[in-house]
């Protein structure tokens, strides 16, 4: 009997706890489904918006607010164009760089020139595509060259090297913003191109692909890849400091880890976002950026049904040294088409 007056208790004990986990709200298989997905990748689009700012996906739904654009001294006179040495403001940084404004009253189409990889410590003031800058100015056009952050007097941002650089396409298209927010009146701001060399040309095509309509016309020469797993291999991995790349992959993860965010960050998975057209050069015996990326990019350009004319020169590295004259006579001659033509009709 006293057996039985022992269990009573122990049975009520068992009833009550049942009840109690009865209640705990368990997910619905809809919701189980759901992160089911979240873990195979099926629906990252969305968190790649929110988790990852620097993607393409957010980078295009983000608007750009570049000002201050202030022409701070003369550098040099000639009897084409005079050069200035410039700053504006980029995402709370000040930014420095080149213009060239050439003789007369414009108002003049605008070339915006992006540099390649420079050592900063070794970078001055409007270096890099020198050439260019001197040569579009000579043939109507204001150009502006930023030397982007962390580079020549700019502000210094120490996120900047883990980034996809990001940061140079945001100072980029800051640059552009400042120049449609000026009050100077020798600048045709409906007429913009851009130009992007190496480096550049990678920050040009995540342009191209992030903010379409901002520019229409681009002149690519021996741009990196447009696939940032390519370029990391070749230069992060190889070339930079081993912390760089470990702190890459502690906020996007490896690429069999992240492979959506790894192709959120390239422009390679965005071509259909391009409206306007595009002129890409290339040499043959260039070391440092593969032939056959150029000849991929023209391929999967084409195959997008983009307005591409592709250029390769045999024997020529990746400076274009010899094809120079050549280079900037068809590359002119493409942004004189698409950005002093239009004003004649």
């Amino acid at each position: 009997m006293k057996k039985f007056f022992y269990i009573i208790p122990l049975f009520i004990i068992i009833i009550i706890t049942t009840f109690l986990f009865s209640q705990k709200k368990l997910p619905s298989l809809s919701e189980q489904n759901i992160n089911i997905k979240k873990n195979i990748g099926e629906e990252q689009a969305p968190e790649i918006k929110k988790e990852y700012p620097d993607s393409i996906p957010s980078m295009s739904e983000k608007e750009f607010m570049g000002s201050d654009l202030k022409l701070e001294k003369v550098l040099d006179k000639n009897d084409f164009y005079t050069r200035y040495s410039i700053t504006y403001k980029s995402e709370g940084l000040k930014i420095s760089g080149i213009m060239n404004i050439p003789n007369g009253s414009g108002p003049f189409p605008v070339l915006i020139l992006n540099h390649g990889y420079i050592a900063p410590e070794n970078y001055t003031n409007g270096q890099g595509l020198k050439r260019e800058q001197d040569y579009f100015a000579k043939n109507g056009y204001v150009v502006l060259h930023s030397d982007y952050r962390n580079y020549a007097l700019s502000d210094f941002d120490p996120n900047n090297e883990v980034r996809p650089r990001s940061g140079f396409m945001e100072d980029v298209l800051n640059a552009i913003s400042a120049v449609k927010e000026s009050d100077f009146a020798f600048i045709d701001k409906e007429n913009i191109g851009i130009l992007g060399h190496s480096m550049g040309g990678g920050i040009t095509l995540n342009i191209m692909v992030t903010k379409p309509e901002i520019a229409k016309a681009y002149a690519l020469l021996a741009p990196i890849n447009s696939d940032y797993k390519m370029n990391f291999e070749r230069w992060v991995v190889k070339d930079w400091p081993p912390e760089i790349a470990e702190q890459f992959y502690k906020i996007y993860g490896t690429y069999e880890e992240n492979t959506e965010v790894w192709k959120s960050i390239s422009a390679k998975y965005y071509l259909d976002n391009i409206k306007s057209p595009v002129m890409l050069h290339q040499g043959t015996l260039d070391e440092d950026v593969p032939v056959q990326w150029s000849r991929d990019l023209a391929r999967d350009l084409k195959d997008k049904g983009k307005d591409v004319t592709y250029y390769e020169y045999p024997q020529e590295g990746h400076t274009f040294i010899n094809a120079q004259p050549i280079v900037m006579q068809r590359t002119l001659e493409f942004f004189d088409t698409n950005l002093k033509e239009t004003t004649k009709k």
